[in-house]
């Protein structure tokens, strides 16, 4: 699928979006470029991660699902103003108890950067992403005032446990198929960890 947008005036962007029978998922906005993930990029978002989280963010329960295995870089995504990477999403895939889900993050946007509707641009094109290849959920541990305008809710305590505690009004969930959230009940482990 090719879909494109093009206007006159120069003001207007342009907006490129290949799906499945190409393998490719980017899309051009002005000088912003979005594309998946790929290894080359790991130092830049590494970096990134240690800008916005600190080191604060190895002890943090995401930190010890994601430590398990790798992210899905199929379902991750950077944005760049040439050369640098200026913001990241990450999709890792999860069990939680004996349903299959995702993990979102981190997301993070670089400060210069912020409020340009990157890290927007970042959600939708990392949740499209996982509905076309068939996922059915999605958990995230952040604050529901900004994450709810991508429609997670939040998890009724005690039916989603992570592997360290989480304040349970941050433990946040997204469904790509209805009902899909009365499934997954346990404890969240890598998807390399389920037996």
């Amino acid at each position: 699928m090719l879909c494109k947008i093009d206007g006159n005036e120069p003001t207007k962007a342009r907006l490129l979006l290949r799906l499945p029978s190409s393998g490719l998922f980017s899309m051009i906005y002005t000088d912003i470029i979005y594309t998946h993930e790929r290894s080359v990029h790991d130092l830049d978002i590494e970096t990134l991660n240690a800008t916005a989280f600190g080191p604060a963010r190895y002890t943090r329960a995401v930190h010890f699902v994601r430590q398990s295995g790798p992210h899905d870089l199929s379902l991750s995504f950077i944005a760049s103003a040439k050369p640098n990477v200026v913001g990241s999403v990450r999709m890792t895939q999860i069990a939680i108890g004996l349903a299959k889900a995702l993990l979102l993050g981190p997301i993070v946007v670089r400060s210069d950067y912020k409020n340009a509707g990157i890290g927007s641009t970042l959600m939708n094109m990392t949740l499209t992403a996982a509905r076309y290849a068939g996922h059915q959920l999605v958990i995230l541990v952040g604050d529901k005032s900004y994450y709810h305008r991508f429609n997670f809710q939040r998890v009724p305590e005690r039916k989603i446990i992570m592997p360290a505690p989480v304040n349970p009004n941050r433990l946040l969930a997204h469904e790509l198929v209805e009902g899909a959230l009365l499934q997954a009940t346990g404890i969240v482990r890598h998807i390399n960890c389920v037996r």
